[in-house]
């Protein structure tokens, strides 16, 4: 019999672009799951070739993994840009390839959306929301938007915005209070069950 362990992130990005924003956010984001001895394991779309549904990939094992990853987690960060007043290609890719059902299903999902506008990814994140909704997740209140993402990063990924860069690591406190509120208890009481 497996153990009770504490929380597992997967943590998904949305951008391919070299160099991209989101990057730099969810590094904030890698970070503090760092300093708080969390484990987290990354999807990066930009190293696995995520093809429509009906359509084969040529990294087929690397979308097996990305599914079996966020399978194994307790929670789960999703990552995007905003173009054109949504969420990115890249990761309705990734969505699209977690399987039907989704993998997501039951999962607490937190969100992150970072654009260049002064009004952030509202919009992407009302989109994103919406769609992890659908397909079962658990999306929590509070995602995190960052407006003007160009001016709060610096060109090396540093965040030169100190609001900003806290508001980015309470997203992770979010999800982590959720997991330990109500699905931890949960595991451990299966675990409970079983021994008896």
């Amino acid at each position: 019999m497996e153990s009770v362990t504490g929380p597992r992130i997967a943590l998904i990005t949305g951008s391919v672009r070299k160099g991209n924003y989101t990057a730099m956010a969810a590094a904030l984001v890698l970070e503090e799951l760092k300093k708080r001895e969390i484990p987290c394991d990354l999807v990066d779309p930009s190293s696995v070739d995520f093809r429509p549904p009906g359509m084969a990939s040529s990294t087929p094992e690397l979308v097996t993994r990305a599914r079996d990853t966020v399978r194994a987690a307790t929670g789960v960060i999703l990552a995007t840009p905003e173009y054109h007043g949504s969420y990115s290609a890249a990761i309705k890719g990734v969505i699209d390839n977690l399987g039907y059902p989704s993998v997501l299903a039951g999962k607490p999902v937190a969100l992150l959306g970072v654009a260049a506008g002064r009004i952030g990814a509202i919009k992407a994140l009302e989109h994103l929301g919406s769609v992890c909704l659908h397909v079962g997740a658990l999306v929590l209140p509070g995602p995190v938007s960052v407006a003007r993402v160009r001016e709060v990063f610096a060109e090396e990924g540093r965040c030169t915005d100190p609001e900003t860069e806290l508001r980015i690591r309470r997203l992770v406190e979010s999800l982590i209070c959720y997991i330990d509120r109500h699905i931890c208890p949960l595991h451990a009481l299966e675990e409970m069950v079983r021994e008896g």
